[in-house]
């Protein structure tokens, strides 16, 4: 590590130890597969795979309220804002072990989710300013790699723990939850000592521009920074496409494989997300390196065709049906989302001006949740209408998120051609007057 850059990654690595103890619980993939099993009879399967796109969709949805934690954290002390983040949601993750498992208990589940997911969704916002701040450009990636590559790790093997004990026992998450809660104030206590290069400086500045252009609680301001920005609008869109795709995944896993494939807790949890979590630390390294060495829109044009042949598998797999191609395709989403870790936390910062890092995040993270807010009831319905038509045929559900993520691919590869954007030294695009911007 640089220097600089040591207290803060110490501090940081244990955070990233000790905190997916407490983020497990409201892990999407992980939830979905732990609420179609637990509640499976309890309430109808429509209603069921229903609360399984909230649940899906509560990662992506809650980033909606991203623009208000911008406004809220604007002029903060960024640690203190985010320490209080963190406990708010151990309390919140803490109320689910005792939900019970009865109509009305899913209901709770689904709400304590969406809750503690848009807590999470002011983390990693308000995170964004500090990585900028404390660490140099040319080494971003690495780091960012590094930590989420020990997190991923983290979550994988305790969703397999997790995974396990329910299938053994299906109170067993009274007891497991409180453990992971207890231990993940290890990791807010580090996040306490973490040091932000230039705080007082950031924090001023910050301050200093609170009038008409500074951050709002005003979701139309997204619309100003997208106008004024046009290659950063360009990037969006491409991602609408990739990540709508995505998106509309996960709800459907978690239907499938009980659906499908009739697979038990263990087996659900390996295909959702113990097996691409865990391939992910072998991969991020080298995203990392990519990314260090170009502009994110040159990166995402290698990055998006991962995703392409991770969704085609996964529908050639359900169509057969075949497990394993459904492993297959589990393991290419691991080597996708192993870039796309990275490039969803520092992508925006190759196109922020210098001090509105925090509100370019905040229209990404934004637009992520006006997708999470689509997807997982689009996919749901998509796959509902399908199998209504005959038995299985719900697989082509897929085959429209594949279609979905070679558009985003597609469109990434128009846009270098359009944008040009220089890889040398990791330069930035900077935001173009609308005059002069093209047509993106």
């Amino acid at each position: 590590m640089p220097p600089m850059a040591r207290h803060t990654y110490r501090n940081e690595h244990v955070a990233a130890t000790t905190i997916p103890f407490l983020m497990v619980s409201v892990e999407a993939t992980v939830i979905g597969v732990l609420a179609r099993k637990a509640f499976d009879g309890v309430v109808p399967d429509a209603a069921l795979n229903t609360t399984v796109a909230i649940l899906a969709a509560s990662t992506a949805f809650a980033n909606i309220t991203s623009f208000l934690w911008v406004r809220l954290g604007h002029g903060r002390d960024k640690i203190k804002f985010i320490n209080a983040l963190h406990i708010a949601m151990a309390l919140v993750v803490l109320a689910l072990a005792a939900i019970p498992t009865t109509p009305v208990g899913l209901i709770l589940l689904a709400a304590g989710v969406v809750i503690a997911r848009i807590i999470w969704s002011g983390t990693i916002t308000t995170r964004s300013t500090v990585w900028a701040a404390n660490y140099p450009r040319s080494v971003r990636g690495t780091i960012a790699g590094k930590l989420a590559t020990v997190q991923v790790l983290a979550i994988a093997f305790l969703a397999i723990g997790l995974g396990e004990a329910m299938d053994r026992d299906e109170r067993a998450f009274r007891v497991l939850i409180p453990i992971g809660v207890a231990i993940s104030f290890v990791g807010i206590a580090a996040w306490s000592r973490v040091r932000v290069r230039n705080h007082r400086a950031l924090i001023r500045a910050e301050a200093e521009n609170a009038g008409p252009d500074g951050p709002s609680a005003n979701p139309l301001r997204i619309y100003r920074t997208l106008r004024n920005d046009h290659p950063f609008a360009g990037y969006m869109g491409c991602m609408f496409f990739l990540g709508l795709g995505n998106l509309m995944v996960a709800p459907l896993m978690a239907i499938v494989v009980k659906e499908r494939f009739d697979m038990g807790y263990l087996g659900g949890m390996l295909v959702t997300s113990t097996i691409p979590l865990a391939l992910m630390p072998f991969v991020i390294p080298l995203w990392a390196r990519l990314l260090d060495r170009t502009h994110i829109i040159t990166f995402r044009v290698y990055h998006g065709w991962v995703f392409v042949a991770a969704n085609a598998l996964t529908f050639v797999a359900c169509l057969m049906p075949s497990i394993p191609l459904l492993y297959a395709g589990s393991v290419m989403r691991g080597l996708a989302f192993g870039g796309g870790i990275l490039a969803w936390n520092l992508g925006h910062l190759d196109f922020a001006p210098k001090g509105r890092e925090t509100e370019y995040m905040g229209v990404h993270v934004t637009l992520t949740g006006l997708r999470g807010l689509l997807a997982p009831f689009l996919g749901v319905a998509i796959y509902e209408k399908f199998e209504l038509l005959r038995e299985g045929a719900g697989a082509y559900a897929f085959l429209f998120c594949t279609i979905l993520t070679i558009i985003g691919a597609l469109g990434f590869i128009i846009l270098t051609r359009i944008i040009k954007p220089q890889n040398k030294h990791h330069d930035t695009i900077e935001p173009t007057p609308p005059s002069r911007a093209g047509s993106i």
